[in-house]
């Protein structure tokens, strides 16, 4: 069931998602050679509790699920889609990593991602960086009440092609707000007026995962992370906004 958010929940999630937003560019600056993953995810969970809030994705499990996820920040590096696990993997020069980070503030949910490099690199990932980017600015500039879920697709899946890359075919965005996961589910590929009409107080995390050769993923053997079967790079942005009457509100800017 799509939910619409009332104003009083708005206002809240509008808060949680600046909140979101700060947090997680101050630990996109901790991003540098050297740096243990662990240290990311430990710095995150302790800025949500500081900001009254509590990590989403820590210990969240759905029925498909063999066991919760044990992290507070999902950190993604290189070939790695989504969900990957922080621990004492030391980020080096030239990978690119993905900060997938959830929080739950006055018993509301939003969700943001973010790409980054590590120090200096090349040409082509800072391209799949910002495609990826791109694709998430073409999807939020479809939304509107009264447009549909195909339409958000339709549009992240043309920019990406148009660019060279792939998106992920079997991972999707989602709503979201009074759960992590809420419907509808939202892939980043579609057709055009197709999927459930958009209405004003909808809230829905929009997130392209985009891969550099062809849209295989598998799972990883810890039950979480997913990855590219052929090993190449991936990246991932994501916003939760707030669908109006006019367009799209982003709630997870600072």
């Amino acid at each position: 069931m799509i939910t619409i958010k009332k104003q009083n929940e708005i206002k809240i999630l509008r808060d949680g998602g600046k909140k979101l937003a700060s947090i997680l560019f101050q630990i996109k600056e901790m991003v540098a050679p050297g740096v243990k993953t662990i240290d990311l995810d430990r710095e995150a969970e302790r800025l949500i509790k500081k900001a009254g809030g509590e990590p989403s994705f820590k210990n969240y499990k759905t029925i498909d699920d063999e066991f919760p996820y044990p992290f507070s920040l999902c950190i993604s590096i290189n070939e790695e889609v989504v969900h990957g696990f922080p621990s004492e993997r030391i980020l080096k020069e030239g990978d690119i990593v993905s900060l997938d980070l959830g929080m739950r503030y006055k018993n509301l949910y939003t969700d943001m991602a973010i790409t980054v490099g590590v120090g200096e690199i090349d040409f082509k990932k800072k391209k799949l960086i910002d495609v990826t980017k791109g694709a998430l600015s073409a999807g939020i500039g479809q939304i509107k009440e009264g447009k549909r879920i195909g339409d958000i697709g339709f549009a992240i899946e043309f920019f990406v092609k148009e660019n060279g890359f792939e998106v992920v075919r079997n991972l999707v965005g989602h709503g979201v707000g009074y759960k992590v996961h809420e419907d509808p589910q939202i892939p980043n590929f579609g057709k055009k007026g197709t999927g459930e009409i958009l209405k004003a107080g909808m809230v829905l995390a929009i997130e392209p995962m985009v891969l550099v050769n062809n849209t295989d993923v598998i799972l990883d053997e810890n039950g979480w992370t997913w990855k590219t079967k052929d090993n190449s790079l991936s990246a991932h942005f994501e916003h939760t906004v707030l669908v109006t009457k006019t367009g799209a509100e982003i709630l997870t800017l600072l």
